[in-house]
């Protein structure tokens, strides 16, 4: 009974329903295909959130953080304000005596000291700034003494400013000296950071005042809009790139808008000694790390030491490291100078470059007291080498080249049979025939008599010719004689002991005929032998 129900299933409702399953199954594929899909997204969305949840997580604890040092700050600032009061009253009454004493020995001579201080007790910028100018050469006195006599003033940062406004940020002397005043300029700021600092939080918040700090921000605008005029960073002196730098940070006016401009002068002028330090005061501590790669990238290894050390990043770069690249480079460099031109004065300016790498290594190991990681013996027997080596070569090139010759003139080709000296190779090729020597000439010569009418065998002249010197034989040395185009001298035989022929005749461009005539030209013309007066 079952075999005949099965054989009464018609084939295609079979085929139907197998179509029905296949639909099925491919609807429970795509189905889960689908849920995967929703799954992974929903899984990345979730990650999402708690990557964002947690940043603004950290955000606001930093910000809580900020917040609450804002905050110290402002109390301290509030519990300094009557310390400061009372710094501002003590300095006024310091100053009133201070006025008294200069007026009384203002007929006295006064030293350094006492005339800087006698300029800001008067308020006399023009004559203060003069007098730091005058004292270029005393420049470590400066540095100790300007923070002391700034100290006088009643507002240091007023009197400063007004000091230096005259070469900055435009230099608006009526007769502008060639002489940079960035130094100045540099000095003084310097020397009024600690005259500007907090009682109580130091330097990190000068003590200016609102119209002060107006007045630096608009110079500092002034110095930026006439660095486009100059044509940019690249044409910019280092003294004024330093001046424009310790200008903002003196007065503590940093913009972090001008974030980028601060590091591009900051690794332009890496090489000047302040230059960590004030990177540092600018806010580029996130960028340190940048500028130091920089500079080892550009070959400025000794300058990343610097760096790295003002921000304690000794681990990350290595000091040592740095040196040892910093001289294989130089030695890599002056190898292949040497290779590219082996004449003697490109051997002179190999020898000084390299005596600067190695004094420049030696102060950078002196400076950071890296006597310990990296010994100098072997650089100071370098250095004393190549020292000893350029003394020698001074020596032996100040001795003459004729010494072994007391009796013949310097650069003068001598002729054997007479003892006059020789034309020079091009004197027959001028148009008149004329005698014109090609060699420096130290004395003055006098032509001798046109007609001979004897000529002993010996030489008249106190200069005889030396033996084995033949008719043409000439004195000068063999890079001239070749320069010019003289054959290799050969030694004939002695002409007679007298003659009564005029002196032997020398035509432009002629051969030897045999060492004892003349040249094989008609139209020779005479050649006078010449004698010393």
């Amino acid at each position: 009974m079952a075999p005949e129900a099965v054989s009464a299933i018609p084939a295609s409702l079979v085929q139907q329903s197998f179509a029905e399953l296949d639909k099925q199954r491919e609807l429970i594929t795509c189905c889960t295909q689908l849920w995967k899909e929703l799954s992974d997204h929903f899984s990345t969305l979730e990650r999402g959130l708690e990557m964002k949840s947690e940043a603004l997580r950290s955000k606001r604890q930093s910000l809580d953080a900020s917040s609450r040092r804002t905050l110290s700050v402002l109390r301290r600032r509030e519990f300094t304000i009557d310390a400061s009061v009372e710094v501002a009253l003590s300095k006024l009454g310091a100053v009133q005596a201070i006025q008294v004493v200069s007026s009384a020995a203002e007929g006295d001579e006064l030293d350094l000291t006492s005339k800087l201080r006698s300029f800001c007790t008067k308020v006399d910028f023009h004559g203060f700034f003069d007098l730091v100018v005058a004292k270029r050469k005393e420049v470590e006195l400066l540095r100790s003494e300007l923070p002391v006599a700034l100290a006088d003033c009643i507002d240091p940062g007023k009197f400063v400013i007004d000091a230096i406004s005259g070469v900055f940020p435009v230099d608006k002397r009526p007769v502008k000296s060639p002489n940079d005043l960035g130094w100045a300029c540099v000095l003084v700021l310097e020397s009024l950071v600690p005259n500007l600092a907090d009682p109580e939080l130091g330097p990190a918040r000068p003590l200016v005042t609102r119209t002060i700090r107006e007045r630096a921000q608009d110079m500092a605008k002034e110095w930026k809009e006439n660095l486009e005029l100059r044509g940019g960073i690249e044409n910019v002196k280092p003294p004024d790139a330093h001046t424009f730098l310790q200008h903002v940070v003196t007065f503590g006016i940093v913009e972090k808008d001008d974030k980028e401009l601060y590091r591009r002068l900051v690794v332009t002028f890496a090489w000047r000694r302040q230059m960590p330090k004030l990177a540092i005061s600018l806010g580029l501590e996130d960028k340190i790390e940048d500028i130091i790669e920089e500079l080892i990238n550009n070959g400025h290894q000794l300058d990343a030491i610097s760096f790295a050390h003002e921000a304690g990043l000794q681990e990350k770069f290595p000091p040592v490291q740095l040196l040892k690249s910093f001289l294989e480079d130089s030695k890599i460099a002056t190898s292949t100078e040497e290779d590219s031109n082996n004449s003697g004065q490109t051997a002179n300016t190999t020898s000084r470059r390299e005596q600067s790498v190695i004094r420049a290594a030696i102060k950078c190991i002196q400076e950071h007291k890296l006597e310990a990681e990296f010994p100098m013996e072997s650089l100071q027997k370098r250095l004393e080498h190549l020292e000893k080596a350029k003394v020698e070569k001074k020596k032996t090139s100040s001795v003459s080249p004729t010494t072994d010759r007391p009796n013949s003139p310097a650069n003068k080709r001598t002729r054997a049979n007479n003892g006059g000296p020789m034309p020079p190779a091009k004197a027959g090729r001028l148009t008149n025939n004329a005698y014109v020597s090609s060699f420096p000439a130290p004395h003055t010569f006098v032509r001798s008599p046109l007609v001979h009418t004897t000529c002993p065998g010996t030489s008249p002249y106190p200069y005889d010719s030396p033996p084995g010197h033949g008719v043409y034989g000439s004195r000068s040395p063999s890079a001239i004689r070749d320069a010019y185009g003289y054959p290799t001298e050969v030694t004939p035989a002695p002409l007679a002991a007298s003659y009564t022929s005029p002196p032997m005749s020398y035509p432009p461009y002629g051969n030897y005929n045999n060492g004892l005539g003349g040249y094989h030209n008609v139209l020779a013309p005479v050649y006078q032998p010449v004698y010393y007066r």
